[in-house]
């Protein structure tokens, strides 16, 4: 008889069990969120993505845009023969993904604080998280 147990199997429902305590935690767990490699917590509804980046064609970047009340969260999965240190470049109405020779300009749907906005790359993920300015009327 054939043992079909996958050893990752525990693992992977051990850590199910941490996250669920985790997010047990946080302030406001209703509405708290993963979104690449940021878990978001609070706001009034469920962030949705408005809009991605296909990645289908060659040269183009697949991106994920997610909208809370506050903040703006762009994610992208990095290829893993990257030669370069991938960057974004944040400004008010727009964003550039810079991966390599390629780049993808996301134009955003409100403007956004740039000083207290940033970027991080961890683990193949780049995870952009964009402050929304509290005065400023849709741009769309």
């Amino acid at each position: 008889m054939a043992n079909n147990h996958n050893p990752y199997d525990d693992f992977l429902k051990s850590l199910a069990k941490l996250v669920e305590d985790l997010m047990k935690d946080l302030p406001d767990q209703d509405h708290a969120r993963f979104i690449g490699c940021t878990i978001i917590a609070g706001g009034t509804q469920d962030p949705l993505p408005f809009f991605q980046g296909t990645g289908n064609e060659p040269g183009e970047i697949h991106y994920e845009v997610i909208e809370s009340d506050e903040r703006i969260f762009i994610t992208t999965q990095l290829p893993a023969d990257i030669k370069n240190a991938p960057y974004a470049d944040i400004n008010p109405d727009t964003v550039r993904l810079c991966i390599d020779e390629v780049d993808a300009t996301i134009p955003l749907p409100v403007r956004i604080d740039v000083i207290h906005s940033f970027y991080m790359v961890r683990h193949g993920i780049m995870d952009v998280v964009l402050k929304k300015k509290s005065d400023s009327p849709d741009i769309t």
